[in-house]
């Protein structure tokens, strides 16, 4: 293993709050890289659990993995995820690095993850934002989401940092969509974004699940689509696609009436107009290129012989 070997030198950051039931995979699956990291900065958020404890005697073996202890707080909102991701940031400042990753605590991943993703960024310059697909239970994005390649899931991000400082970091919004924020301002800001499908990482905790049940999480999802901006057309298609995923039908009926719910009450958004035409643009392009492909499927079928 080494840490400067690549031509590009990286390091994380890590919001972890209550994560004693899976951080260590994630720090397993850190020390294990064939790329480590100049500095791991672990920001334990407040946890009333052995994080730190676990995190602290890691940090122990490996000088280059650094705990920092935030107040507890009493909510769990992403707004605080952003403060403690940017505790993190000051910790770094004196080093010299190419790419910055944001890292959640409950997600493993295979030894060469990194070392992959550096030889993306080293292929192309304009790369701005990179990650791979994920697995979770019942779920893997490279079947059963409805989002492209240029999605870059939250729980595992790594920023060019040009990047970064470009779209002027992650925003402290307390009801979500910060990661698509940024990843999405960093495409309208001209940076390629990119998720890998060669490489998975597996995230243990069903993605906004928690404090909450997966149906409460729909509804909540829906919610963001609303106020990050998200075209009415598409969500009816993305609705659609949700009611043949786990659980059936009912995660579907949540997005939707999140995104009505927000709707009809005016959920404010945290988004610039700017961005949701842009956001929109995107989202009118892809619903073209899906509907094409499918127009083309059947019109294939249609000609294909009988059995």
């Amino acid at each position: 293993m080494n840490q400067n070997n690549s031509g590009l030198s990286y390091v994380l950051v890590t919001p972890a709050r209550n994560e004693e039931a899976f951080i260590e995979k994630t720090i397993e699956s850190v020390i294990h890289q064939t790329q480590l990291p100049l500095k791991w900065v672990i920001v334990d958020d407040g946890s009333s659990d052995r994080t730190a404890e676990i995190v602290q005697a890691y940090g122990n073996q490996y000088p280059w993995i650094e705990l920092v202890r935030r107040p507890p707080r009493k909510n769990r909102n992403f707004a605080g995820k952003v403060y403690a991701f940017n505790d993190g940031l000051e910790r770094l400042r004196s080093l010299k690095f190419e790419l910055i990753g944001n890292l959640d605590a409950d997600i493993s991943f295979g030894s060469d993850h990194f070392e992959f993703l550096i030889s993306k960024f080293l292929g192309d310059p304009t790369l701005g934002v990179g990650g791979t697909a994920y697995t979770q239970e019942g779920w893997d994005s490279t079947r059963d989401s409805f989002e492209g390649q240029g999605s870059v899931h939250g729980a595992c991000q790594l920023f060019r940092y040009q990047c970064y400082k470009d779209i002027g970091g992650y925003r402290p919004n307390p009801a979500g969509g910060i990661d698509w924020i940024a990843v999405t301002t960093a495409r309208m800001k001209g940076w390629k974004t990119r998720n890998f499908p060669e490489r998975r990482f597996h995230h243990y905790r069903v993605m906004g699940t928690a404090e909450r049940s997966e149906v409460g999480a729909a509804f909540d999802y829906g919610k963001k689509d609303y106020f990050l901006g998200g075209s009415p057309i598409w969500e009816l298609f993305r609705v659609g696609y949700r009611m043949t995923k786990r659980p059936m039908l009912i995660g579907g009926l949540g997005l939707l009436f999140g995104y009505f719910w927000a709707a009809a009450n005016r959920m404010e958004r945290p988004v610039s107009r700017e961005l949701i035409r842009f956001h929109r643009r995107e989202q009118m392009e892809r619903l073209r290129v899906i509907l094409g492909a499918l127009i083309r499927m059947k019109k294939v079928e249609t000609y294909l012989p009988a059995d």
